[in-house]
């Protein structure tokens, strides 16, 4: 089994897995339409974090894919699961490896859908900014989440511009520059 990380696990895996893969995964967009009330918010005061859209046929969202070891399938669904009770549902999509050498294979994705009630939707990225700047969670501030995506992106996929990742974090660390004077 392959687990795609596009979020927070770019940055914070949390199970056990045998390897890991740089690549993307077609048809898709990633954007900070989902609310999250129990990670970088809470139900009163939601963060925003990152879904899958549907986008066009040329769209690439560029994130990780993670091996599963077959004894620990079980324990690792469960706990991502569990992780991203939120409103996120398990599908699988094909990945397409970064090293051309590697032949596309199926994936599991997690992806919050419009059905759900956590759903956010389309905001403008200064709404979504504000929303960021101001929303503390379990996991800590809703800014880290922000930040560590678009720096995991640079770090690993350096050519790949992400317009909406980087368009929010601009915007929100002009909000907190702001804020913190």
């Amino acid at each position: 089994m392959w687990v795609f990380g596009y979020g927070s696990l770019m940055w914070r895996v949390d199970f056990p897995y045998e390897e890991k893969i740089l690549g993307y995964v077609k048809g898709f967009q990633r954007k900070f339409y989902q609310l999250s009330t129990d990670h970088r918010g809470t139900p009163e005061n939601p963060g925003r974090v990152v879904t899958l859209i549907p986008g066009d046929s040329n769209s690439e969202v560029y994130g990780i894919a993670y091996r599963i070891r077959e004894s620990d399938i079980n324990k690792v669904v469960d706990h991502l699961d569990y992780r991203e009770k939120g409103g996120y549902e398990r599908n699988n999509v094909i990945f397409y490896p970064r090293d051309n050498h590697l032949n596309p294979f199926e994936i599991t994705i997690y992806v919050a859908t419009e059905n759900n009630c956590n759903y956010g939707g389309h905001a403008e990225i200064d709404d979504i900014a504000k929303r960021v700047v101001n929303s503390i969670g379990p996991s800590g501030p809703n800014i880290d989440y922000v930040c560590n995506l678009a720096n995991s992106m640079r770090s690993l996929f350096p050519d790949v511009e992400d317009d909406h990742l980087f368009s929010l974090e601009k915007k929100v660390l002009q909000l907190s520059d702001k804020n913190n004077k």
